[in-house]
């Protein structure tokens, strides 16, 4: 496929200026245009200083937008779905960062984000964002949901294990998650401010997150139909701008040795571009470690055998705002479109940063 233009709703957050950070450097991609309500008018690198001499765009208001071939849209939970009647005239392959087409039963939008679905004919249309389990299906897909930061982290680290049917599902998969400042958002609040944020470990979502759902309709998917996999998840906000760490407790219904692990990850993500085995014997970066992963759209999984007591722990890192969030929503339009999966994509992180 030739040339596409891609075009950005909601452009003035992190996500957005992620997102616009990466399709400026896109081989096979024109930056269409990129809305903001509070900013239209004014220049892009306003709110994304980084991208200075990088672009001359200017916000337009959402009312502006113009038909594009891709359609990014990063907008707050909920928005979409109440908008998404518009933007599926305007673009033939759209790709929603929120949270509004994750879910697949309707019922569950009540449970776990308080309202009803006002687009429950649209779900069965989208296809979960996370390349590595749906790549089929998104070759196809016209619309694309991308995955949640944290469960993005959770659904990687297990998905091996769900997938082989290792698991003792008679017992709970504990997730536990610490995240940085950035995957709030960009937006002020009290929790945001220097003095509240520096040097926290704060458990924000002991029991009940929404990714929770996510984590276990995707693990369920990966173990097949009939698959009882029930996850505990909880969530921990760490003194960290960027970066995803998924501590994850599975008890297996089988004895396996280390070995058979090694085997199981890497007949699943053997020849994922984007997911690293990390599992060395000695040094600092000996397990997982989102600060090295600053930028990049890799994830990088660990684990380590407990044999006492039948349980694996495995751990997932990544930036949040890339493959949990920009970086993935690029990586699923490449293989929608056709384009090379890593295009765009190559940046490897940094150290020491």
């Amino acid at each position: 496929m030739g040339r596409v233009t891609g075009s950005i709703v909601g452009g003035s957050g992190y996500t957005g200026g992620e997102l616009l950070r990466l399709l400026l450097d896109h081989p096979c991609v024109d930056v269409g245009q990129v809305t903001s309500e509070r900013r239209a008018g004014k220049r892009v690198v306003g709110a994304h200083p980084n991208l200075r001499k990088r672009t001359d765009l200017k916000f337009v208001s959402a009312d502006e937008l113009e038909r594009c071939d891709v359609l990014f849209l990063c907008l707050p939970h909920g928005a979409s779905g109440e908008r998404i009647g518009r933007f599926v005239d305007l673009a033939p392959v759209i790709v929603d960062l929120s949270a509004d087409f994750r879910l697949r039963d309707p019922e569950d939008y009540p449970r776990w984000y308080r309202h009803e679905h006002p687009r429950p004919d649209l779900l069965s249309q989208f296809v979960y964002g996370i390349p590595e389990l749906h790549r089929e299906e998104m070759r196809t897909a016209n619309y694309i949901s991308s995955a949640g930061c944290l469960a993005t982290a959770a659904i990687l680290a297990l998905y091996p294990l769900a997938r082989e049917r290792v698991i003792d599902q008679s017992r709970p998969v504990i997730v536990e998650v610490k995240t940085g400042s950035s995957g709030a958002g960009a937006e002020e609040s009290a929790a945001s401010q220097h003095s509240e944020r520096s040097g926290v470990m704060r458990s924000f979502k002991p029991t009940g997150h929404r990714h929770t759902a996510e984590i276990e309709q995707e693990l369920r998917f990966a173990g097949g139909n009939g698959s009882g996999l029930m996850v505990s998840f909880s969530a921990t906000a760490v003194e960290a701008v960027r970066g995803v760490l998924a501590t994850c407790h599975a008890f297996l219904d089988r004895e396996l040795t280390e070995r058979d692990l090694w085997q199981v990850f890497r007949r699943v993500y053997g020849k994922e571009p984007f997911i690293r085995l990390v599992k060395e014997s000695t040094g600092l970066y000996r397990y997982p470690e989102p600060k090295i992963l600053t930028g990049s759209n890799y994830c990088d999984i660990g684990f380590e055998l407990d044999q006492r007591s039948g349980r694996v722990v495995v751990l997932a890192a990544l930036d949040n705002l890339m493959k949990g969030a920009a970086g993935q929503a690029v990586q699923a339009m490449n293989v929608r479109l056709g384009f090379p999966e890593d295009a765009g994509l190559g940046f490897a992180g940094l150290h020491p940063v």
